[in-house]
C-alpha cells in the first residue's frame, strides 16, 4: 500500500515538475522564433528520457546522500517530503512568489528525513546547499561574460544560431541534474537505483503533460520581469545556465535550473547597464527561495516526526 501511495505522488510530482519547469526553460528565448515552443517541449521531453541513461548521478544524490528512505516507512517518509515540497511551492506561488521546486524537494527530503528519524547526512545537505547558492551567480558571471562576448562577435542570423546551440545545453543540462528529482522519487517508490528506459520515458512523459498544461503561465516571471529582456539576453542566459548547471551535474549536485536561468539573465543585462534589470522582481524571487527550503524543512519534519509516533 505504501508503495501505491508513493508511486501515485511520484505521478503527481512529475506532472507538477512539467507545469513549474516547462515553461520556464522556454520562457528566455520566446523573443526568438527558432526554437518553437512545441519543438522545445519535445526536445525536453526526450532528454528528460534519454540522458539518465547515461548519468542519474544526481539522482542518486537525491535518494542517497541527503537522507537514507530505507527501512520501516521510509517511503511514507518520502511522500511526506514530496507533498511538502509541493505545497510550500503552491503557496509561495499563488502568492506571486515562483521559486524553485528544487530547492523545496531538498528541504523536504531533509526535514523528513529529520523527523522520521532516518540518517540525514549533514555534510551532504551544506555540500548541496553551497552548490545550489553558487550555482544564481555563476550563471550571472557567465551571463555577464556571454552578453559581452556576443555583442562583440555575433549578427542576428548568428544569434539565432547561438539560439539554437544554447537552449539544446539547456535541455542536457535539466535532464542531467535538476529534471532528476523527478526519477528520484519514483526510484525510491518503486526500488531500483538503475535507470531504465521504461522509467526514464515515464517521467518524461508525465513531465510532457505537465509542460503542456503550464506552458502558458509558467515563464511569465522569468520571460518578461526581471529583465526588459531582448532576444540576446535569453540566449545569453540559456548559454550560462547550461554551462552552470551541466557543471554541477558532473558533480552530482542538485541545481535548481530557474535559479541558473534568473542569474543568467540579471548577469546578461547587468552587461548592458544594470538599469534594464527589474531588482524588485529579482528581490521577489530571492526572498521565495529564502523562503523554500526552511519551509519545505520545517513542514516535512514536523508532518513526519508526528507521523513517526503516532
Amino acid at each position: 500500500m505504501e508503495a501505491v501511495v508513493l508511486v501515485a505522488v511520484a505521478t503527481v510530482f512529475a506532472i507538477v515538475t512539467g507545469m513549474n519547469d516547462g515553461g520556464a526553460l522556454l520562457a528566455t528565448g520566446l523573443k526568438l522564433p527558432t526554437v518553437r515552443p512545441a519543438t522545445g517541449i519535445l526536445a525536453l521531453v526526450v532528454m528528460v528520457a534519454l540522458v539518465p541513461l547515461a548519468s542519474h548521478a544526481v539522482a542518486l544524490t537525491f535518494v542517497n546522500r541527503l537522507a537514507t528512505f530505507e527501512g520501516p516507512g521510509a517511503r511514507i517518509a518520502m511522500a511526506i517530503a514530496v507533498l511538502s515540497a509541493l505545497v510550500v511551492v503552491t503557496v509561495l506561488s499563488a502568492k506571486g512568489r515562483p521559486t524553485s521546486l528544487t530547492l523545496a524537494i531538498v528541504g523536504g527530503l531533509t526535514g523528513a528525513g529529520l523527523g522520521w528519524g532516518l540518517p540525514v547526512s549533514a555534510g551532504s545537505v551544506a555540500l548541496v546547499l553551497a552548490f545550489g547558492l553558487a550555482a544564481p551567480f555563476v550563471g550571472g558571471l557567465v551571463g555577464w561574460a556571454t552578453t559581452r562576448l556576443l555583442v562583440q562577435t555575433t549578427t542576428s542570423r548568428g544569434l539565432a544560431h547561438w539560439h539554437r546551440v544554447g537552449f539544446g545545453l539547456q535541455t542536457v543540462a535539466y535532464a542531467a541534474n535538476d529534471g532528476q528529482k523527478m526519477l528520484a522519487v519514483f526510484m525510491i517508490a518503486i526500488g531500483f537505483q538503475d535507470a531504465p528506459l521504461t522509467y526514464t520515458s515515464l517521467v518524461a512523459l508525465l513531465f510532457a503533460i505537465g509542460s503542456l498544461y503550464g506552458l502558458p503561465k509558467a515563464g511569465r516571471t522569468l520571460g518578461q520581469e526581471i529583465i526588459a529582456s531582448r532576444p540576446l539576453h535569453g540566449v545569453a542566459a540559456e548559454l550560462a545556465s547550461g554551462t552552470a548547471v551541466i557543471a554541477c551535474a558532473l558533480a552530482g549536485m542538485p541545481v535548481s535550473m530557474t535559479q541558473s536561468v534568473a542569474g543568467g539573465l540579471i548577469g546578461a543585462g547587468m552587461a548592458q547597464g544594470g538599469g534594464r534589470v527589474r531588482w524588485y522582481a529579482a528581490v521577489k524571487i530571492v526572498v521565495a527561495w529564502l523562503l523554500t527550503l526552511p519551509a519545505s524543512a520545517l513542514l516535512a519534519g514536523v508532518v513526519a516526526f508526528v507521523l513517526a509516533r503516532t
